[in-house]
């Protein structure tokens, strides 16, 4: 059975997709965008500050559909950035492939971070009708603070027990698979998909630069399909030409910010620890749990 996707500016109905972003004015996203594009590749949750800030300035939930389709930005920010490593790793894996290498580290590198992707996907296939819904429960701020509190204690866990000495070129076919478990977590509200794959990295061992460029390569697969499939389900849904040209302008602010970030970050590992996120997350767990419970934001 074929379902119909209802196209709205209100959000009215748990089975359709949420197209509240079409009536924000341009200055709106571009905030927006900004906000997407920083906290998309720090380990804080953009899932939750897509939720947050809306609320504060007053506007709408722009919905999943706009804030998946807005990751496109980290992607282009990601393949800029790393261009040169993606460049040798693909090209050291082809030679590895053409002459049935298959021992080849950069071949298995490449392996694991495919295959880090498939917990994601599934779990995106399966919570995608809830996720999209108007009004879906797991975006709700009760959720959002739990799921940041509790990944704030993770992170404090895997900075204070893990070994910090792999290097990236040490990485495996194994860490991509256990990494990409831990990114399937970020499908909840909250989590954070940079935060999740950090913390793995940190508790397998990997120094916190190279937690974080694996957690950022490692994304590339999950960012692609989850920004091609919420495309196609904003072109299905009948999004008008100044609702596409509303997503142009926020990818645009949101590339921007999504390469300072990447940048800003690995270099601040370089030198600290993970801490500053940690009471930073556990901070705004609990300033939107007692936020919500006083009545002074909405669930």
């Amino acid at each position: 059975m074929f379902f119909l996707v209802v196209a709205t500016t209100g959000c009215t109905s748990g089975s359709e997709v949420n197209l509240d972003f079409t009536n924000l004015r341009w200055i709106d996203v571009i905030i927006l965008g900004i906000v997407q594009g920083i906290t998309e590749l720090l380990p804080i949750s953009s899932t939750a500050h897509m939720r947050i800030v809306p609320t504060l300035l007053g506007l709408q939930d722009p919905g999943s559909a706009f804030s998946a389709a807005m990751q496109l930005a980290s992607l282009t920010a990601v393949l800029s950035y790393f261009w040169q490593d993606l460049k040798k790793l693909t090209g050291e894996t082809v030679r590895a492939i053409t002459g049935q290498d298959y021992a080849s580290s950069s071949f298995r590198l490449m392996l694991g971070l495919l295959l880090g992707t498939l917990p994601i996907v599934v779990g995106g296939l399966l919570l995608k009708p809830i996720l999209n819904a108007c009004n879906s429960p797991l975006r709700g701020l009760i959720v959002i603070g739990a799921a940041s509190i509790v990944m704030s204690l993770l992170l404090a866990i895997a900075e204070k027990r893990g070994g910090r000495e792999r290097t990236f070129e040490k990485t495996t076919l194994w860490d991509g698979i256990w990494v990409g478990i831990a990114q399937a977590c970020a499908l909840i509200p909250g989590v954070s998909r940079s935060g999740s794959t950090l913390t793995a990295g940190l508790f397998l061992g990997m120094e916190r630069e190279t937690a974080a460029r694996f957690s950022f390569l490692l994304g590339l697969p999950a960012v692609i399909l989850a920004g091609a499939v919420e495309l196609h389900t904003l072109f299905k849904a009948g999004l008008s030409s100044a609702g596409w040209l509303i997503l142009l302008v926020g990818l645009i602010s949101a590339s921007i910010s999504a390469f300072i970030a990447i940048w800003g970050l690995l270099h601040y590992l370089e030198k600290h620890s993970t801490l500053i996120f940690i009471f930073y997350r556990f901070a705004m767990g609990v300033f939107l749990i007692v936020a919500v419970l006083t009545g002074w934001l909405p669930n």
